[in-house]
């Protein structure tokens, strides 16, 4: 796509495709993360996602000035299927680590889209509806405005790189995957006591582990330091 701008009320077809598909700006968003999924960001292209649509490619300018404009929707329809059906008790910490484990998974739900997606900000709806929710949660927990700030972007970035991080890891082939859990059966844990002491003595944790995420343990991790900070603050000692 080009930077080619179409004026907003101008952007909806009320008539049928060719193929008798009524486009959208959710049924374009859908495609094309359904087409990373199966290509790669090369999929981002107007011919491409116009077949996939059976539409004149030229109609997508109706809905998207340019292929950005596309891949930020498209990052903002991950946001909003992580949120869709999280709604938080009022037990601020659970709440995080329920958000952020939907988001971990959705990462994994669409690898490749997360990989190239994760970085970015979008400006639309649902990510502006997340960082509203997140920090009600957290100000609605007691912390300060600072810290509240704080935390939130500790914990929307970890979610984004271990997701982009471990979608990354998902996308290999499944033979690629395999061969890097090997590693640690064949090289690691027959590495001697003698010359490499502490190996050793972990390998069987290391097999064990190292070959799940560590996002779970990395945000309690994260949520636990939040819980300190907000007994602090509760004190008055920040």
């Amino acid at each position: 796509m080009t930077d080619r701008v179409v004026p907003p009320g101008a952007r909806r077809r009320r008539r049928p495709t060719k193929a008798g598909v009524v486009l959208s700006e959710e049924l374009i968003v859908a495609t094309a993360l359904r087409l990373i999924e199966e290509h790669g960001a090369e999929a981002l292209s107007v011919r491409r996602l116009g077949r996939a649509l059976g539409a004149d490619p030229s109609s997508l300018y109706r809905y998207f000035r340019h292929t950005d404009d596309l891949m930020l929707a498209v990052a903002d329809e991950l946001i909003g299927r992580s949120m869709r059906t999280w709604r938080p008790t009022g037990d601020w910490r659970a709440d995080l680590r329920d958000l952020g484990l939907r988001m971990h998974a959705g990462a994994l739900a669409h690898p490749r889209a997360a990989v190239l997606s994760a970085h970015r900000v979008t400006g639309r709806g649902h990510e502006i509806a997340a960082v509203e929710a997140i920090l009600g949660v957290l100000r609605g927990a007691g912390f300060p405005d600072a810290d509240a700030v704080r935390i939130y972007h500790a914990f929307v970035d970890q979610a984004l790189a271990f997701g982009a991080l471990d979608a990354a890891g998902a996308a290999l082939p499944p033979a690629a995957r395999e061969a890097e859990t090997a590693v640690w059966r064949a090289t690691y844990a027959r590495l001697p006591a003698a010359t490499h002491p502490h190996i050793a003595a972990t390998a069987g944790h290391l097999i064990t582990t190292m070959r799940r995420s560590s996002y779970p343990a990395a945000l309690d991790l994260l949520l636990t330091a939040a819980t300190t900070r907000l007994a602090e603050a509760r004190e008055g000692k920040v």
